[in-house]
């Protein structure tokens, strides 16, 4: 998701949504929703791995970002392949 706040934005109204949104991305992973997050180097954008049981669910925890209005989401559904190699492998050997 990349982060689409104008350069005009209220700087006060910039940092309180920008607030917002870290203590709701905090419930969000206290929920089991939100599981990893990582920064997009050299843009204002992110990459996360988000868990929801339905397409439904996901656009809730979504839109529910205050950040919302002003995303650009892009969603890639996931599902385990038979050929993963941490399905294969197994699990790592003690002391790894």
């Amino acid at each position: 998701m990349e982060n689409l706040l104008p350069a005009g934005f209220p700087p006060d109204e910039r940092a309180r949504l920008l607030r917002a949104e870290a203590v709701r991305a905090r419930e969000l992973a206290s929920a089991g929703i939100l599981l990893r997050l990582w920064r997009v180097a050299g843009r204002r954008a992110n990459v996360g791995i988000w868990r929801a049981t339905t397409a439904a669910e996901l656009h809730d925890a979504l839109e529910s970002l205050p950040l919302f209005p002003y995303l650009d989401i892009q969603v890639v559904p996931l599902s385990g392949h038979p050929n993963d190699p941490a399905l294969v492998a197994g699990p790592p050997p003690p002391g790894a």
